[in-house]
């Protein structure tokens, strides 16, 4: 009896949920919703990410269920620019409302409210009618406290890198922080003082760089074990059977060459220390090689995407491939590389016709059994796996694969096979000052890029070139190169690369990419102007500074300014000539 109660009570508990349910499909049918979809973007036409997106309904904020009174904030734009707003209404507000919408973003002016041209989107499959409606707007730059926050760090960090006040680390490092710290408190409070958020730091870093760096760091660590960067300067004096120009000669296309698929600061951190027994067993100064070699490096680094800092960047921002750059590049480099041997012995025939070699073959013998290959087998496998790394570079297109990925597994895989301490190799071969350096750095200039600073530069340079491409060649090329010789190449390129974007997209021609050419030239070449213009250039000269050899800034600008114009010279003809 109990059991027979217990089962009524279920069926007529099921009986009232179905009619209730019914019930409530017929007093709540599905509702409509509108879909205001659109693309936000900036005064230069390009896409804005995290711009704010409010809908209107008769001229009031329409807050849907479930979003309180920072709703805009729901509605935000990706990375390209797009968004999409999908609002359960009635169709009676639909069609008798009047819909718009407003649009916000830090350091913006705020859009006029727009209003929307709605049409009919179809039933989904619920039974809701859909409406849409497109929108696209755009917004202009407001120079406000953010803006101005954010050049004063700028330049701060760039004054405390170019005077050498702070470690470059260091001033990148507390040029990050503070953005982040502002933008975190008193940005909380005011949209005014938000100038870069952590997701858009976050976005900012070029990790393909980064890791690009990381892996050739670790590979080049595996290789010097072998002694073979030192057994190529040996070779040099071999070749050259103490005829000095033509070592001197041969030593800069041995440095350009290691220095076109290594960084040129590993390549002057191996071939430093063999360079200057030369020089000393030749009763010369070091910097007779020395400083030629440095030109030599950065020279070199310029043909090949992983040659040099700037290019690795220009390559991973612009999506620019390896053959793209050896195809565009090499030529110009190869007619400067010989300008340079010319340039030597004008410069340093005096020193050449100085130095001594009173028994050539036995400093032969000498530099042969100090400067041997010391483990075959780890040059072997080192080796093959360093030809496997080149090889992925050149077919990275074809993959459509970041270079890093090519670098990291090319790192990983000599550990493995020459069995190495992996830790060892992270805590000495890792120039952590170096990629923690451009970590922040792409952090402060994605600080002046998400301000505006970076557009009123673009904007200026976008005056004066007044659409006509071979000017902007030469502005790009020329500024790139006197900025580089005055602070280092690394920074400025990083502000350049959005600078360039905008310039491709606004200048008829550009799109053949020849402003990256010119970027490309400019900070390579004008590192050589000066003795704090590129890295390889400071690594270099503190080490014969600790073996007791100084040059002063002074003497640098003498020997390397005449060059480094005649390289741009060169690098003037040669894009104008071939675009």
């Amino acid at each position: 009896m109990r059991r027979h109660l217990i089962l009524c009570l279920i069926l007529i508990c099921s009986i009232v949920s179905i009619a209730g349910i019914a019930s409530a499909d017929k007093t709540n049918p599905p509702k409509d919703v509108l879909v205001i979809q659109g693309k936000i973007l900036d005064s230069s036409g390009s896409a804005l990410s995290d711009a704010n997106i409010l809908p209107y309904l008769n001229g009031k904020p329409f807050l849907a269920a479930g979003h309180g009174a920072d709703a805009e904030k729901d509605y935000t734009t990706g990375k390209n620019g797009l968004f999409r707003i999908e609002i359960p209404t009635t169709e009676d507000k639909i069609k008798s409302g009047k819909w718009e919408i407003k649009v916000t973003r830090p350091s913006f002016k705020p859009s006029q409210l727009t209003t929307l041209k709605i049409s009919d989107g179809g039933v989904s499959e619920d039974g809701a009618r859909i409406s849409v409606a497109n929108a696209s707007v755009q917004l202009k730059r407001f120079q406000g406290a953010a803006f101005w926050i954010a050049l004063i760090v700028f330049v701060a960090v760039y004054v405390l890198i170019a005077f050498e006040i702070l470690h470059r680390t260091l001033a990148a490092f507390l040029g990050a922080a503070l953005v982040l710290l502002i933008t975190h408190t008193f940005g909380h409070f005011d949209e005014a003082y938000n100038i870069l958020t952590w997701d858009q730091a976050l976005h900012a870093v070029d990790w393909n760089v980064i890791f690009l760096l990381m892996g050739m760091m670790i590979i080049v660590g595996v290789l010097k074990g072998s002694g073979v960067f030192q057994w190529l300067a040996y070779k040099s004096f071999q070749v050259a059977k103490g005829q000095i120009f033509l070592l001197a000669s041969i030593l800069c296309i041995v440095t350009a060459f290691c220095s076109a698929f290594l960084d040129n600061v590993t390549t002057m951190l191996l071939l430093t220390p063999v360079t200057m027994e030369i020089a000393l067993v030749l009763k010369v100064s070091p910097f007779v090689f020395l400083l030629p070699e440095i030109l030599a490096s950065n020279f070199g680094g310029t043909a090949t995407l992983i040659g040099d800092p700037p290019n690795i960047m220009i390559g991973s921002f612009a999506g620019i491939t390896f053959n793209d750059f050896v195809l565009n590049l090499t030529p110009v480099v190869i007619f400067v590389i010989i300008a340079q041997i010319i340039y030597n012995k004008f410069v340093y025939g005096a020193d050449y016709h100085r130095a001594k070699v009173e028994d050539a073959p036995k400093m032969i013998a000498f530099l042969k059994e100090k400067y041997k290959i010391t483990d075959s087998k780890l040059l072997y496998l080192g080796g093959s796996v360093l030809l496997g790394v080149i090889a992925l570079f050149v077919l990275h297109g074809m993959f459509h694969m970041e270079v890093s990925v090519a670098a990291l597994f090319g790192a990983a895989l000599i550990v493995l096979l020459c069995k190495m301490d992996i830790v060892e190799m992270l805590e000495k071969e890792i120039e952590w000052p170096s990629l923690v350096f451009f970590i922040m750095l792409f952090i402060v200039v994605g600080s002046a890029e998400q301000t505006g600073i970076l557009q009123v530069i673009a904007d200026w340079i976008k005056d004066v070139c007044q659409g006509r491409l071979w000017v902007a060649v030469l502005v790009i090329l020329w500024v790139s190169g006197f900025a580089s010789a005055i602070v280092d190449n690394i920074p400025y390129t990083a502000t350049m690369l959005p600078i360039v974007l905008f310039l491709n997209k606004s200048i008829p021609g550009a799109e053949s990419g020849v402003l990256w050419w010119a970027l490309a030239l400019g900070a390579c070449f004008g590192g050589n102007g000066t003795i704090i213009g590129a890295s390889a250039n400071v690594v270099t000269t503190g080490i014969a500074e600790k073996a007791g050899y100084k040059i002063t800034f002074g003497q640098f600008v003498k020997e390397a300014a005449p060059i480094t114009i005649i390289s741009l010279i060169i690098s003037s003809v040669f894009l104008l000539l071939r675009y």
